[in-house]
C-alpha cells in the first residue's frame, strides 16, 4: 500500500521537477504512475492525486476514472488520466470561491479562489502533447493539483478553515 504524505512533509512544499520526455518510458515513471493509481484507488473521496503526495517530486498528476465517469454520466468506467508537465496557458477571470479538501490535508476543508475555467497544456502518458480546456470541478482539479506541483498546499490559500471528521 502506498501512503499519502501529509502536511508537514516537506517534499508537499517543494517546486517539483520537470519529467524529461526521454524519462516517460522509464520503469521510475511507470512504478510512480502505478503507485500513484493504487494510493488514489484506496481514497474514496479522492478524485486526482499529484506525485509529490506519495513522495516524488515530480511534475505529474492524474486524474481518477472516477470523477471522470461521474462527468460524463457514464456507468463504464474510465481509466485514469495522466498529466505530465502541466501548465495552465489560459483561465478565465471569472472566479469563485470553491470549496476544497486533500488527501494530503486529511479532514480540513477550506474554500479556495479560483478560475471557473482554465486551459492547460500536458503530456500523456506516452509523451504526447495535448490541450484540455475545463470548467466547473474539473477546472478546480487542475488548478489544485498544480498547485501540489508548485509546492502549495490548498491550505496556503483557503478561507474558512474547518475539520471534519469522517462519518462511518
Amino acid at each position: 500500500m502506498t501512503p499519502i504524505l501529509q502536511k508537514g512533509n516537506d517534499i508537499l512544499l517543494q517546486k517539483a521537477r520537470e519529467i524529461e520526455p526521454e524519462e516517460i518510458s522509464t520503469d521510475y515513471i511507470k512504478n510512480t504512475l502505478d503507485r500513484m493509481r493504487e494510493a488514489l484507488e484506496q481514497e474514496k473521496d479522492g478524485f486526482a492525486i499529484a506525485a509529490p503526495q506519495i513522495g516524488e517530486s515530480i511534475k505529474v498528476f492524474l486524474v481518477s476514472g472516477k470523477l471522470l465517469g461521474h462527468m460524463k454520466k457514464t456507468t463504464e468506467l474510465p481509466p485514469d488520466k495522466v498529466y505530465i508537465n502541466p501548465v495552465i496557458v489560459k483561465r478565465s477571470k471569472d472566479t469563485e470561491l470553491m470549496e476544497e479538501g486533500c488527501l494530503s490535508v486529511r479532514w480540513w476543508y477550506g474554500y479556495v479562489e479560483r478560475s471557473k475555467k482554465v486551459k492547460i497544456r500536458a503530456l500523456d502518458e506516452k509523451g504526447e502533447p495535448f490541450q484540455e480546456g475545463a470548467s466547473g470541478v474539473l477546472s478546480q482539479v487542475f488548478q489544485h493539483e498544480i498547485d501540489h506541483l508548485d509546492g502549495i498546499l490548498f491550505t496556503d490559500k483557503a478561507v474558512k478553515l474547518k475539520k471534519e471528521e469522517p462519518v462511518e
